[in-house]
């Protein structure tokens, strides 16, 4: 059995061989840069320092992040600024849909900042942003979104756009939560995902954990029985990589073989997709991480 180490385990600073990519070539990369700040327009790719970014920028895909730059809380693991966020853009779900068009997606990724600062905390406003999405494009739309505090009114608000993905990151092990997401609740993001599955029970629901922080194994399988218990239906599992020292160290860089193993045993749990290696992040390759899709993992520099 699979015995990841606990929190205790001495921080690691060098990167292993099997986080090390080339980088691609093509000029998609900058296409998809300039079309984001000529749109002006945020993404969590760029923001929370994703490893994926230039693969998934010159595919021409980006994950949009809305409701600004900056958080309301201060997560342990997260880039993203933290402070006082700025005012709402009305014409940004436009901007978002526009973007969405010209990339020519067919499968869009919305994302935010926490905005614990708004009554709705934003949920409005994901409802703009789908709607307008739909109609520009008619792209299937994923949101991943904060916990609104446990407002079923702002998910349910979210839920009216019909979102084909609804994703919520439970990020941690519940013995971690304090250290790694700060005013979060292991029990109020669990409830979000049972409240959209039960309000809306054809919308696929989605939730993925960082690995290397310190959970054990069978804590990590404590959290995928909860998830199953409320029928969430897909699961991504990654390495976790501190976006700078001042951020919580990694304790431990997991193996691909291991990813692997763990990915086969949670199948078993009967989540419908399973997408586990060290560069699968929630949004990446997120059209192939719908249930009857295949994910490609990405991978690392033959010569090293």
């Amino acid at each position: 059995m699979l015995s990841l180490p606990t929190l205790e385990s001495s921080p690691v600073r060098r990167l292993p061989s099997w986080l090390k990519r080339p980088l691609p070539s093509g000029n998609g990369n900058f296409y998809t840069e300039e079309l984001l700040r000529e749109l002006r327009l945020e993404t969590v790719c760029e923001n929370a320092r994703c490893p994926n970014r230039p693969e998934c920028y010159s595919r021409r895909t980006a994950t949009f992040m809305i409701l600004g730059n900056v958080c309301t809380r201060p997560c342990g693991f997260c880039s993203v600024s933290k402070g006082t966020p700025e005012i709402l853009e009305a014409d940004e779900p436009e901007r978002v849909a526009e973007a969405s068009f010209r990339l020519g997606l067919k499968h869009v990724v919305i994302t935010s900042v926490t905005r614990d600062d708004l009554p709705d905390g934003g949920a409005d406003h994901f409802y703009r942003c789908i709607l307008a999405v739909r109609a520009r494009t008619g792209a299937a739309v994923e949101v991943l979104t904060p916990d609104f505090l446990g407002d079923h009114a702002a998910i349910e608000r979210v839920l009216e756009a019909r979102p084909e993905v609804y994703n919520h990151n439970m990020e941690t092990v519940p013995r971690l939560y304090r250290k790694v997401r700060g005013r979060a609740s292991y029990q109020r993001s669990l409830d979000l995902l049972d409240h959209v599955k039960r309000t809306a029970p054809e919308t696929v629901t989605k939730s993925g954990l960082m690995l290397g922080l310190g959970e054990t194994t069978e804590e990590l399988f404590e959290v995928l029985a909860d998830l199953r218990a409320i029928q969430c239906d897909t699961l991504t599992l990654g390495q976790y990589l501190a976006p700078t020292l001042k951020h919580i160290p990694v304790a431990r860089y997991i193996p691909v073989e291991e990813f692997d193993e763990l990915a086969t045993r949670a199948r078993t749990l009967g989540f419908k997709q399973v997408v586990a290696g060290p560069f699968v992040r929630s949004s990446y390759h997120a059209d192939e991480m719908v249930p009857g899709h295949t994910h490609h993992e990405p991978q690392p520099d033959a010569s090293t």
